[in-house]
């Protein structure tokens, strides 16, 4: 079994990120597009920028000075909070795509997984050659290592993901780990730690 779903933004509301074997969620790459004259509006109708837009944001990218909202968008998730507060103020950037997230399932036998990224972004204009080729080497893979009714999220746990990655013929890159690797059995110098 293997499924495919769609969300238009990453608020994800088919939460295709606990729900899919390939989720492809779109995003964008550039600078959030921000109406300053809006954002006054905003404040002026009572809304607390600082404490229900800026405290909120999970990246703390944003900085509301009573007068001016600055948003760090090198920091930016995109989570989409901050737009969903102030929609007539804020706006998805241009430079519009996909991420391709793979291995969610949410049965009630051995418990569910969320998806990890694949491809942090994909253009709108390559998404989809991309997906009929990155499924083309994904299921490649799948049949010939899977178990029989072993979903891919479970295949990759058991291969591991940098195994996975090697097979299918992409780079790791940062966004694809959910945390970095704290081993107590490795021993580090102090010197050697960033």
């Amino acid at each position: 079994k293997f499924k495919f779903k769609f969300s238009g933004c990453p608020n994800d509301c088919v939460a295709s990120i606990a729900r899919s074997d390939l989720a492809i969620i779109g995003t964008w790459k550039d600078d959030i597009q921000q109406d300053d004259a809006a954002v006054a509006e905003y404040a002026a109708a009572g809304l607390d920028i600082q404490k229900d837009v800026c405290g909120h944001c999970p990246s703390k990218c944003m900085d509301w000075d009573s007068k001016k909202l600055t948003i760090g968008n090198r920091e930016c998730v995109h989570c989409m909070h901050c737009i969903n507060v102030m929609p007539k103020a804020l706006r998805p950037g241009k430079e519009k795509g996909a991420a391709i997230l793979i291995g969610a399932k949410a049965p009630i036998v051995q418990g569910a997984l969320l998806a990890s990224v694949l491809v942090p972004f994909v253009p709108a204009d390559e998404l989809l050659d991309t997906i009929k080729e990155l499924t083309s080497r994904v299921w490649d893979f799948w049949n010939e290592y899977g178990k029989n009714r072993e979903r891919i999220g479970e295949l990759i746990q058991r291969v591991g993901l940098a195994n996975f990655l090697d097979a299918i013929g992409l780079d790791p890159v940062p966004q694809m780990v959910s945390a970095p690797r704290d081993n107590p059995y490795v021993y580090f110098k102090a010197e050697d730690k960033i």
